[in-house]
Order: structure tokens, then sequence, then C-alpha cells
């Protein structure tokens, strides 16, 4: 197995290999600063909680949004277009946060980040399946580019923190100069690979947003995946603002040593233990592989919920089983889509998956809500009860009907257009 996981990876094309270290390099950059923000935002702008809150969310709500629609554009006037043009808008927003000296103008530019990142994200996923025919090899490639951003995620701030660049603005200066590598790499793998320059003619002119919006209204199998994963990232966010905000109202012992050796443990969990846990399921179906990542999941939730606040270790403990389920879960998030996206569709189908960020955006409010009103177990046991929802959902997916749409061969989607 291993020597064909090898053999797998010396066949990608190069754009998949752009795209996988773009992917590293672009969040790694992304992360020195943006964890940090909210300290930017307060020193800077002398703006309170709730306010750097409602930013953060607006901006992320609405670039959800965005990448459906993207999507769509991308099957229709070919992911070249789509992927350049978002790079681009990468570079000018995070060149503009570098030196903003005005709060409109920060969050303007805050604002294109998010926006750029949600052009960015559903073409760089459709590509990879497009250009990777293996479903296995393909498969590989996706759960690689999640790898490498989770890697990213979790080297940016300690390289940030190590090089003194942290809350810092003009290391955003960083990113913008990371994504105008990634530009040039686009520019020369789209021109100069025989893989780049067949993506270039992939294309479907008879694609709109509103035939789009036709399929996906008829295909419930879909429909009911996108809302089951829009929900488990909902539970999962929870680990991360509310968890944070529980521990602080409940006055935990040595909260920030808690705090960063949870974050710790998270990101260490999710490096070392996906490739692992891929090849150990590996022989399970995807559908029996959600369920045992929901069951784990379950168990977190509970875990959280019981563990007693001045148990550090435990707090530790219920992190890494919440980590295993990230594990098995979130990867396999980017291989349902691809297996469900018909391949004029594919763009179509990630940009819908974008509205997943709804699920992150959404569990801080919610759950200041219930710690506010109830307490932190309270929060906890209802998304414990969730995950059987979420559950119930996937089940139901199997059963549910898809629209039976003309086949689109390989050869027709490369020389249209």
């Amino acid at each position: 197995m291993g020597r064909q996981w090898w053999q797998r990876l010396y066949g990608f094309p190069p754009l998949v290999w752009i795209i996988l270290l773009g992917s590293f390099l672009c969040r790694g950059t992304y992360f020195m600063v943006w964890p940090f923000l909210a300290i930017l935002l307060h020193d800077k702008f002398q703006l309170g909680p709730a306010v750097i809150g409602i930013i953060l969310t607006a901006s992320a709500g609405g670039a959800s949004l965005l990448g459906f629609f993207v999507g769509t554009l991308s099957d229709r006037y070919g992911r070249r277009l789509i992927l350049l043009a978002g790079t681009a808008l990468n570079i000018f927003a995070f060149a503009v946060l570098a030196v903003a000296q005005s709060l409109p103008l920060f969050v303007l530019a805050m604002t294109l980040c998010s926006i750029g990142r949600a052009v960015w994200e559903p073409p760089a996923g459709a590509l990879i399946g497009d250009l990777v025919r293996d479903q296995h090899s393909r498969e590989l490639a996706l759960q690689l580019r999640y790898f490498f951003i989770n890697v990213g995620v979790a080297l940016g701030p300690i390289v940030g923190i190590w090089a003194g660049l942290s809350a810092q603005q003009s290391t955003f200066g960083l990113t913008a100069f990371s994504y105008l590598l990634l530009w040039v790499a686009f520019l020369w793998g789209f021109a100069y690979t025989r893989s780049g320059r067949q993506a270039q003619r992939r294309r479907d002119d008879a694609v709109t947003i509103r035939s789009t919006l036709r399929v996906l209204r008829r295909d419930h199998m879909f429909l009911l995946v996108v809302i089951a994963n829009v929900l488990t990232l909902f539970i999962y966010a929870h680990m991360d603002s509310s968890l944070v905000q529980y521990l602080t109202q409940a006055q935990a012992p040595e909260l920030v040593s808690l705090v960063s050796s949870m974050i710790l443990v998270n990101a260490l969990t999710v490096i070392t233990l996906q490739f692992p846990l891929m090849q150990l399921l590996g022989g399970i179906k995807l559908n029996d592989r959600i369920a045992l990542g929901l069951g784990v999941l379950a168990a977190g939730q509970a875990w959280y919920a019981a563990n007693p606040v001045d148990w550090f270790v435990g707090w530790l403990g219920a992190t890494f089983v919440v980590s295993l389920a990230e594990a098995v879960l979130f990867p396999i998030m980017s291989v349902q889509i691809d297996r469900l996206a018909p391949d004029h569709l594919r763009g179509s189908y990630f940009g819908a998956s974008s509205f997943y960020a709804f699920g992150w955006s959404l569990a801080p409010l919610f759950g200041g809500l219930v710690l506010t009103w109830w307490s932190g177990p309270v929060l906890y046991w209802m998304m414990f009860l969730l995950c059987g929802l979420v559950l119930l959902l996937y089940r139901l997916a199997q059963r549910a009907s898809r629209p039976q749409w003309d086949r689109v061969t390989e050869d027709e989607v490369l020389s249209a257009g």
C-alpha cells in the first residue's frame, strides 16, 4: 500500500502540486497573524469584543454565500480565470491590510480577504477533480490538501511568535507576497504544462446559475449531505470560541496554559494521525467512516459536558477525542463532494460546500447565548444530541433521490469552448 501511495503522489500533475503547496504557504502566512486579529482591532481601533465578533462573523458569512456562485462561474468560464482572479484579489486585500490605518479601510480589506478565499477555494478543489482521473489518487490529493492546510494553520502562529511577527500588522505583507508567488505559479502551470493547457479548455457554456440551482434543488442526496456537514462544522466549532468562553466564565485554573495546550493537542493530533487513520480505515465504506467519526465526535462532546472545570488533563483528553473525529470526518467532506458532483458541475458542487462556513460562523453566537442563559454542560449535551441528528441526516441521504443529468464525457468537456 505504501509503494502504491508514493506512486500516486508521483503521478500528480504540476498544477495539483501548485494547489497543494500554495494551500500550505498561503494558509501558513495567513495564520501568522490572523488568530491575533482581535488584538490588532482592539489595540489599534479600541473596539470591544461584540463589535470585533460582528466584523469577523459578517465577513465570513458573506463570503460563504459568494463561494457557490464562484463555483458555478468556474464551470462556465473555466478554472484558470477564477483562480487567477481570486489569487489577485488576495494579493490586493492582504497588501491593503498590511498598511491600512483607518477602521473602514481595515474592515474593507478584511472583507476582501474573505471574498478572495471564497473565490479561490471552490475552483481549487474542483481543479483537482478535473486533473486527477483515478478516484483513489484524486481522494488522496484532496486529503493531502486538507493536511497541508492544517499544517499551515498549526505552524503559522508558532512561526509568527518565534519570528516576533505575531500581532504585527505588517506581517500581512508576507501573506500578500505568498499569494503573488501562487499567482505566478498558476500562470506558469496553465501556460506551460500539458494538463494546464487541457484545463484551460475545460468549460461548459451551458452552465448557468439558474440551471445549477435547478439541478441542486432536485439533488436531494447532496442537499442532505450539505445540511449534515453544516451541522457537523457547527458542532465542532464549539471547541473553539465557545469552549474558551465557558472556561473563562467558569474561572478554570491556568486558563492561558490550558487554552494553549488544547490548541497544541488539536494541531498535533490532526497532523500526526490523519494519514495513519486514512490507512487504517481505508477498507471501510465512506458512510461507515462517517458514522464512526460522528460517534467519536459525540463522545468528545459528552466528555466536554461532564469534565470537571478544574481537571486540566481531562480537557486535553476531550480535545484529543474531538480532534480524532476531525481527522476522520473533515477530509471526507471534500471526498463526498467529489463523488457526488457530475464532471460538468464539479465547480458548482464544490462552491455549494462553501455553505459549510455558516455552521462555523453561527457557533460563537449560539454558544454565547447558551452560556449566558444556561451553562457550558448544557451546551455540550445539546451538541451531543445534535450528533445523533447529523447521523440521521446521513442515513436519510443514502436513500434520497438524485437528478438524471446528461453525462458529459471527458473529450466533450476538454473540447468545449
